[in-house]
């Protein structure tokens, strides 16, 4: 029997979904999967695309998890646009000149942005807003300009104003409909929007086309309006909507749309039953062009079940045409009927200018909901439109008023049926979501969260809840609750803390492994704001610290351990570097330059501690507190002082910052780094706090993480001055310690975080919680009692008395550490246990 070939002519969100479609139902065991890829990169998230701006890389856009070509056997070739189909042949041709036969054709070739006949529009400067090799060619123009005209108020083109507003342009948004957002909005939602983008520094003009742009020596210099008016701008980006891409249907013969738009019928097939199309290029079976990513998932899907020879079931005849989007940092939603079209409806407004918020629900007579415009305020978004269609269990106007304000109610998802579709991007019901334990196991069963993100919230509050949130078995609080419990009441030790706090069966007890570290970090971080001293060795605090906090140094695997000194910022004298080098020889330590900017001493046995550290301190060393959850570098590139690209003095930053959060413990290690410019040399954005130059300031991420588990920081401040910078980094290591988990990365704690970045940036930001000056004088309270733990160490003999091998020979050193030579240093001579055959066994 002949292996099918299939043949799906583009690779954007809606291909990558079909090829999963097809993955899901075995396809690709049966047939040949062969994709042809006009862009040069695979599948990614245009929806999120405005986040390259934010920090996120190309890569970090992908939608095609790693090795899933490999995985399934599909044949994927990217910059490789078809130009031809032969139907009678039944084979495409590439550019390049390849020939493919097909027994089944899948068109995703999208759309392409229109741009307005208009004089100048090919001018050097003028760009279009759709791929990411469009983004990058916007990113290198805006280096050389100062003012920027976005043509098109719509989705993209607010995106496209956020994003050239991001790279320092003075912005203009030109629409032609008298209100932004056209589409989704109602005049109502238009003009608190409009409010909203204009308090950002966006001059908007609406109401008014463009005429002309103007040019000199073939670069834009301006545009003319069409009302009369004329700006000064040197760049301009065309996003005016879309069109579909159907030219390869129109010259193989196959029906298109009067408007464009290949026919489909609902099953999405053309007019040749062998070529189907799906996605931004079809005409769907309903005579609509579904531009958003929703609709082409379903068509996705609808193609995938005919080829896999399911059930025909009722195929695509139309979408959800529901939106939510964060656009500027402003929410926008609309679902069902938005703009009250239906005969007989009625409106329910609520409309707060000052708070640039306004909410109306559209109701027919009986009180059904049928649709909906928010702005400002879109929280409800997520239960509102699953309800569309039905009669809510409370009054139309508690579902628009804010709390506090006519005794609304709140809704929770139990008000939902099961049949309520959750996510609308991946058509995920309530039922399917009740399936569940977890946030995780729900995207990777059902995708549902992995689209536009705006079901998350609802998700999460259908999933079942612990029972019990306790830390461990000894206390029935959570870290963050113990936290505040010690702050406030000024616990100063884990008795004290356990006696009054703990489970019944707990109290008078001697806690567990998991709670004496946890409370021992808590006392720690809060030493100096509730009385406690500082050292963390000292009395019932030396018993709770993790085995590395012991001795203040790391642990290695032969029972030696390693010495390393900070280096703030990277930046060392050759004097000290010469002190380094001659307690590495004198001691015969292993050295090793590491990614954190520093060097790490290995091989000390726990008695040649405090004479290492007696060398280094009288140095000028202190500790670098790699032992503990604290901070451990803040990495730095040569910034402007010597690189020509730099734009500030990212190594004065680093040594600043490393300096004022030193000691600091945490819930899990810290780490940072200083970037001079764009470049990113320093990879700030895979750090905990990173921190990039920009001409106007400093841009600050957060959430980051290097390791295991790689996620890039979120950019939560931008252009921001040294001062500024260093208060929003004083507040968000405060409120971090203050709110994790034991042991949770932050990268770990943003992603868990109710609200995530966008509730990060109200608190310490807009200060919405009112915390910030108590988040400050906790910091300010660190950094004025700090000392270095060495040497406070150095300072008393008391203290000493711990560096022994044998307590009860403490002369004695450890005759296990033991040492052979590789390439001119040392490695640990590790005894290999071998076990013999015992007496009575029988080998075989």
């Amino acid at each position: 029997m002949t292996t099918p070939t299939i043949v799906l002519v583009g690779h954007g969100m809606v291909g990558q979904r079909f090829l999963e479609a097809l993955a899901d139902r075995g396809v690709t065991e049966r047939a040949r999967i062969v994709v042809l890829c006009e862009e040069p990169r695979p599948a990614y998230d245009r929806v999120q695309l405005t986040s390259y701006f934010s920090g996120k890389t190309p890569d970090d856009l992908s939608m095609v998890e790693d090795g899933f070509m490999e995985r399934h056997g599909i044949e994927l070739y990217t910059d490789e646009p078809v130009v031809g189909i032969d139907r009678a042949a039944r084979t495409v041709t590439a550019r390049s000149g390849r020939v493919v036969a097909y027994d089944h054709l899948v068109l995703a070739t999208g759309s392409y942005p229109f741009v307005p006949p208009v004089p100048g529009k090919d001018a050097t400067g003028c760009f279009v807003y759709r791929t990411i090799e469009d983004l990058l060619a916007i990113e290198e123009y805006a280096k050389t300009a100062t003012t920027g005209a976005v043509v098109g108020g719509g989705l993209l083109g607010l995106e496209a104003a956020g994003a050239l507003k991001g790279l320092g342009l003075d912005t203009h948004i030109v629409e032609f409909a008298p209100r932004l957002m056209p589409v989704q909005v109602d005049e109502g939602g238009g003009a608190a929007l409009l409010r909203t983008i204009e308090q950002m520094g966006l001059t908007v003009h609406t109401g008014t086309g463009t005429q002309e742009v103007v040019t000199a020596d073939g670069s834009v210099t301006g545009m003319k309006l069409s009302d009369g008016a004329e700006l000064a701008v040197d760049m301009v980006v065309f996003s005016a909507g879309v069109r579909p891409r159907d030219q390869l249907a129109r010259d193989c013969g196959l029906d298109v749309g009067e408007r464009g738009g290949i026919a489909v019928d609902a099953h999405c097939r053309t007019s040749d039953p062998a070529v189907f199309a799906i996605g931004e290029c079809a005409l769907a079976a309903d005579g609509r062009v579904y531009g958003l990513v929703a609709p082409g998932y379903e068509m996705a899907q609808t193609v995938a079940s005919v080829l896999a020879e399911e059930e025909p079931g009722d195929g695509f005849t139309g979408a959800d045409l529901s939106t939510k989007l964060k656009l500027l940092g402003v929410d926008v939603a609309s679902f069902g009927d938005a703009h009250g079209t239906t005969e007989g409806c009625l409106d329910v407004v609520y409309s707060d200018s000052r708070a640039g918020v306004y909410k109306k629900l559209v109701v027919d007579g009986e009180g059904r909901l049928l649709g909906g415009v928010l702005v400002g305020d879109a929280e409800s978004y997520g239960l509102l439109r699953p309800m569309t269609g039905t009669k809510p269990p409370v009054s139309p106007e508690q579902l628009v008023l804010p709390a506090g304000a006519g005794a609304p109610v709140a809704l929770g998802p139990s008000a939902l049926p099961d049949d309520a579709v959750i996510c609308s991007c991946h058509n995920v019901t309530k039922h399917a979501i009740g399936q569940c334990t977890s946030l995780p196991e729900v995207k990777k069963c059902t995708k549902a969260g992995t689209g536009c993100g705006s079901c998350v919230k609802v998700i999460e509050k259908l999933l079942p809840k612990a029972a019990d949130k306790g830390l461990c078995g000894c206390f029935p609080y959570s870290r963050s609750e113990l936290y505040e419990i010690a702050r406030t009441l000024r616990v100063t030790s884990f008795a004290a803390l356990l006696d009054s706090h703990g489970r019944d069966g707990a109290k008078g007890g001697e806690g567990c492994e998991v709670c004496k570290p946890t409370v021992g970090s808590i006392l720690a971080s809060l030493a100096p704001a509730i009385g406690l001293g500082g050292y963390i060795l000292d009395g019932e605090q030396a018993a709770l610290q993790d085995t590395n906090d012991h001795h203040l140094a790391n642990l290695q695997r032969n029972g030696s351990y390693s010495v390393v000194p900070r280096i703030p910022g990277g930046e060392i004298t050759p004097e000290k570097l010469i002190v380094i080098g001659e307690v590495a020889r004198d001691y015969g330590l292993y050295t090793k330059i590491t990614g954190g900017q520093r060097i790490d001493l290995f091989g000390a046995r726990v008695d040649q501690l405090p004479a290492i550290w007696t060398r280094l301190v009288d140095a000028g060393f202190e500790s670098g507190h790699a032992y503990g959850k604290a901070l451990r570098t803040v990495k730095s590139c040569v910034g402007q002082t010597w690189c020509r690209y730099g734009v500030q003095d990212s190594v004065k930053m680093a040594i600043q910052l490393e300096l004022r959060y030193r000691g600091l413990r945490a819930p899990h290690k810290l780490k940072s780094a200083v970037s001079g410019c764009a470049r990113e040399c320093a990879e700030a954005q895979s750090k905990d706090f990173g921190v990039i130059a920009t001409a106007n300031g400093w841009n600050l991420y957060v959430g980051g993480n290097g390791g295991a588990t790689p996620r890039h920081a979120d950019l939560l401040a931008q252009d921001l001055s040294d001062a500024e910078l260093i208060r929003l980094i004083d507040r968000f290591l405060m409120f971090y310690i203050r709110t994790a988990d034991r042991l949770e990365r932050t990268s770990v704690w943003l992603e868990r975080l109710e609200g995530g970045l966008d509730h990060l940036r109200d608190v310490i930001v807009k200060d919405s919680l009112g915390l910030c000056d108590e988040l400050e004088g906790l910091m300010a309270a660190h950094v004025a009692d700090y000392q270095d733990e060495w040497a406070q160490t150095l300072d008393d003999p008391e203290r000493l008395r711990r560096f022994v091998s044998f307590v009860n020979a403490p002369e004695t050193p450890d005759p296990t550490v033991r040492f052979v030579p590789e390439r001119d240093q040392i490695k640990p001579d590790l005894t290999i246990l071998t076990i013999g055959t015992l007496e009575g066994a029988t080998s075989r």
